[in-house]
């Protein structure tokens, strides 16, 4: 009786260990593909009210200090 167990049992594990639970069927996967249209705002005045004061500060400061560079650029340019 013990050997029937034991052989029955040794089956048992064998065949669910072979034997997947899960659906393998590749045919029903779906796939699903989406476009998306993005539109993108161009800087306006409205925008720029969007942005903090440091921002905008920043940018001016930018600005100047570019103007400055190109001034100085042009000073040493001017000496050939």
């Amino acid at each position: 009786m013990k050997r029937v167990f034991v052989i029955g049992s040794l089956f048992l594990v064998s065949t669910l260990s072979l034997v997947s639970c899960r659906e393998t069927s590749e045919n029903e996967k779906e796939v699903i593909v989406r476009e998306r249209e993005v539109e993108v705002e161009k800087e306006t005045p409205e925008t720029e009210e969007r942005k903090g004061i440091l921002e905008r500060t920043g940018e001016r400061v930018d600005k100047e200090v570019n103007k400055e560079i190109d001034e100085e650029i042009d000073k040493i340019g001017d000496d050939n």
